[in-house]
């Protein structure tokens, strides 16, 4: 039995197993597991036996190559060498900062890492918002902008070393013939009128996209999943986590993520306007730019819709399909109707 047909209880056991058996790597035998998440990649609390707290990744098969999984985690490191508080990536005992191991029910290989662990919570949910942290939007949309800018500034700077490979959120990755998360127009799920939305909106998008600049101010390495559950808050401090989507993209693009899942909310105006202060702080942002940032959260909401496509066999994608399924569409009517006027 393949691991993909077993049941998500079933998954967790043997991931809890090669979880266990990967601590080796690093002289952590005897530590505690929590499982803090899982999703497509298992995130796990690790306690050592001395109180040190870590976060231990095991990745989804076939996701990533090798060589993509350890560029993401060159680029953390050096953004923390640059100043920029993204978690310390930790090498295994021999250097590796990547790892691979299998189990019984898992042959093929798995790639692992370790983090230093990142105190607080996260800043909020994609369902439920940002709770009471509300209270504080501006102040800590204020502070995701400046981080925002502060990583695109290191990242248009950073002189790739040789052998970077990251996917790419372009004009291909989003909209072309095989875009990274999926052709999200042929979801299955789509009515006749929602799919023939999708082709509009697919279509303009392309248009708009084979003009934009892709210059060093515009485009490079963006984190591109600045959605409040990879945000966490301690205290005073907003930090940034999961790199797993990370490629190169436009700068709006990033930016749209992070407002993508709180439209809705009447909090919205405020955290717009701190996150356009906030990064206008560390980095240029003209009026002319931000007038396609419309652009950018319809081609937000195609990608998500490219990614339930892509995962349908998931209770996650299955669960999360329907209010996806609604965003996106209404976005894509949102911006045709902007483009008409």
């Amino acid at each position: 039995m393949s691991f993909d047909s077993l049941t998500p209880e079933q998954q967790i056991a043997h991931l809890e197993e090669l979880a266990k058996k990967s601590l080796r790597h690093w002289d952590l035998q005897g530590s505690e597991l929590a499982l803090v998440k899982y999703r497509e990649n298992a995130v796990y609390k690790v306690t050592a036996p001395d109180g040190v707290r870590y976060a231990l990744r095991i990745h989804r098969h076939g996701y990533h190559s090798d060589a993509s999984l350890r560029s993401e985690l060159v680029w953390m490191s050096a953004l923390n060498e640059s100043g920029i508080a993204v978690p310390q990536v930790l090498p295994a005992t021999d250097g590796r900062l990547l790892v691979s191991e299998t189990t019984t029910a898992m042959v093929e290989p798995r790639k692992i890492d370790l983090f230093a662990w990142i105190d607080g919570e996260p800043l909020g949910t994609d369902s439920e918002g940002l709770g009471d942290n509300a209270d504080r939007v501006t102040e800590l949309y204020t502070d995701l902008g400046r981080s925002a800018a502060e990583l695109h500034n290191q990242s248009s700077q950073w002189e790739l070393p040789e052998g970077f490979e990251r996917h790419a959120w372009d004009h291909d990755g989003l909209v072309g013939e095989q875009p990274f998360w999926g052709r999200f127009w042929e979801l299955e799920l789509l009515d006749a009128s929602q799919r023939t939305l999708m082709e509009q909106i697919r279509d303009r998008i392309s248009d708009e996209l084979s003009r934009y600049d892709r210059s060093a101010q515009n485009y490079s390495l963006i984190h591109a999943d600045f959605v409040p559950e990879n945000l966490m808050v301690d205290q005073d401090a907003l930090r940034l986590i999961d790199f797993d989507d990370a490629g190169f993209g436009w700068h709006l693009f990033e930016l749209a993520t992070a407002l993508y899942f709180i439209q809705e909310e009447p909090y919205y105006p405020a955290a717009r306007q701190a996150l356009i202060d906030g990064y206008r702080q560390q980095r240029p942002l003209s009026d002319e730019d931000l007038e396609h940032l419309e652009l950018f959260l319809a081609a937000r909401g195609c990608t998500y819709l490219g990614w339930i496509r892509s995962r349908q066999e998931t209770d996650t994608a299955r669960e999360l399909a329907p209010d996806l399924i609604r965003r996106a569409c209404r976005q894509a009517e949102r911006y045709l109707a902007s483009c008409d006027e």
